[in-house]
């Protein structure tokens, strides 16, 4: 049986992915709760910060915007780049395996949602020349 306190998970309850450009709090994953299908956690972007052109094979991705200013590129079909900026509310879908990246624009952080189905692009990330482990915080 689950535990049920594995249902419920903060930012700093998890361990967190720091690299030059943010942070990644997994907040949901096989590792952290024993989900199945999918993962996903809070991403924390600096003023002027984000993450490059990168996509994740296999993988479909959905980010939305919980705070800050941005802009938001995503390849279409045709591997031609769509940019948008993007605020609170805003939601955007990466199909499988498309290019994209993520850059804070604001005048403060930007703070996002992402889940990624299946499960797996994030254990990736673990091999980034600039990956650092924060172990969880806790309070």
């Amino acid at each position: 049986m689950r535990n049920p306190d594995e249902m419920f998970r903060y930012p700093r309850d998890v361990n967190t992915f720091q690299f030059d450009w943010g942070r990644l709090a997994l907040t949901v994953a096989p590792e952290v709760n024993g989900a199945g299908r999918f993962s996903g956690g809070v991403v924390d972007l600096a003023q002027g910060q984000g993450h490059t052109r990168h996509n994740h094979p296999g993988a479909e991705e959905i980010i939305f915007v919980i705070s800050g200013q941005g802009e938001q590129m995503v390849e279409d079909d045709a591997g031609n780049p769509v940019t948008r900026k993007v605020g609170p509310g805003c939601t955007i879908y990466v199909p499988e395996s498309r290019y994209h990246s993520t850059l804070n624009t604001g005048d403060g952080p930007m703070q996002l949602f992402v889940v990624y189905s299946p499960a797996g692009p994030e254990v990736a990330l673990r091999d980034l020349p600039d990956f650092r482990l924060i172990p969880p915080s806790g309070a």
